[in-house]
């Protein structure tokens, strides 16, 4: 059996999902960034390894935390609404209230923050793709997963699809999964991780507020797909 500095961080989050708090609280990427090591997900995260272990015991204790956290026996069409009405509601709530947001920050102060117009346009690259992504995944993929499923509860073959098995549009969400954590961890570097300048005006922390928010929504939302949904979708696939 592995060790926890052998184990991958995305193994450590299945395996106790209260580490998500951990993973959050020190900018270690779970979900693109699940298939480090813990060791070498501290090093590219700058933070302690002891420290981590240490804060990931305490989590492994706290069974309240991982409460309604744990998908991996239930059914995947409730996984499924889950990720369709917290997670994309939420980007779709918050993207125009950030984008007001950026443009307020920008013409306030973005003589003084040139970051702020590379912020709003790695926002706004990221948004489009995201909008894109989420109706792939709610009008193609999960519809056929469902489909999976319920021939799979009554004993029945697994349904076609026209792009063949189910691996491929999977690899294509996962891709763009990448994609958006990538533009997001450029935001966190121009932001100084989150952090507003000193005597900022409400609203720019409010700005950095919410693109910090976004962030922690989308990691989790690409932690259930990428690490949960997506994994039982190939197996349920492989085994019909």
């Amino acid at each position: 059996m592995p060790t926890i500095t052998e184990k991958t961080v995305r193994e450590i989050a299945l395996e106790t999902p209260s580490s998500i708090r951990v993973f959050e609280a020190l900018g270690i990427d779970y979900c693109c960034g699940g298939k480090r090591p813990l060791s070498d997900a501290c090093s590219h995260a700058n933070v302690d390894f002891d420290r981590v272990q240490q804060l990931l015991e305490k989590a492994k204790c706290d069974s309240q935390a991982a409460a309604g956290e744990e998908w991996s026996g239930k059914p995947l069409r409730d996984l499924i609404l889950i990720i369709i009405q917290k997670h994309h509601g939420f980007v779709r709530r918050e993207t125009p209230r950030v984008e007001a947001l950026l443009t307020k920050v920008g013409l306030r102060h973005g003589p003084n923050h040139p970051e702020i117009a590379q912020i709003t346009q790695l926002f706004s690259a990221m948004s489009q793709e995201l909008s894109t992504h989420m109706h792939k995944e709610e009008q193609v993929l999960f519809p056929y997963i469902e489909r999976m499923e319920r021939a799979t509860e009554r004993g029945e073959p697994i349904p076609p699809a026209f792009f063949g098995t189910v691996k491929r549009p999977i690899a294509n969400m996962v891709a763009e999964h990448d994609d958006a954590g990538a533009l997001l961890a450029r935001i966190r570097e121009l932001s100084s991780g989150y952090t507003a300048p000193a005597g900022a005006c409400p609203t720019f922390l409010a700005l950095y507020n919410g693109l910090e928010e976004f962030e922690r929504d989308l990691h989790h939302h690409v932690h259930l797909e990428n690490n949960i949904l997506f994994p039982r979708a190939v197996d349920m696939e492989k085994a019909g």
